[in-house]
């Protein structure tokens, strides 16, 4: 089962049924989420409208963190997985989607790529608390 983005699946603005005029197109064809987890680096590569190829991450140990007061961006190990604001399921699970605060080796951070979408995972260092 795949997921379909087609339109005709609407009711009339009367409230009668549409009757389907054509078959699924493969242009209206969705796909799963990757939900991006903590482990061993594993990507997917699906092509895409265009002959385009859209690159998505399914596990990650790495995150380019950026510092906002020295300007500086570093390559550094993802400890754990804090908080995921987006899905109350996905931070039990540990799953890294855009907003998710991770903790690294240069302390905590927040996800501001999409990781599902861009391939990669880019962070800023949050301010430390005191």
């Amino acid at each position: 089962m795949s997921v379909w983005h087609g339109g005709s699946h609407k009711k009339k603005l009367t409230g009668g049924r549409k009757r389907a005029y054509r078959k699924k197109r493969k242009f209206e064809r969705g796909a799963f989420p990757a939900e991006t987890i903590l482990g061993e680096r594993r990507m997917k590569k699906s092509r895409r409208q265009g002959g385009n190829v859209k690159i998505r991450v399914l596990s990650e140990r790495q995150a380019n963190i950026s510092n906002p007061t020295t300007g500086k961006t570093e390559n550094t190990e993802i400890i754990r997985v804090v908080n995921n604001p987006v899905n109350i399921d996905y931070d039990r699970r540990g799953v890294i989607t855009k907003g998710t605060i991770i903790e690294t080796k240069l302390g905590l951070a927040r996800v501001v790529s999409r990781p599902g979408q861009h391939g990669l995972i880019n962070a800023v260092l949050l301010p430390k608390e005191q």
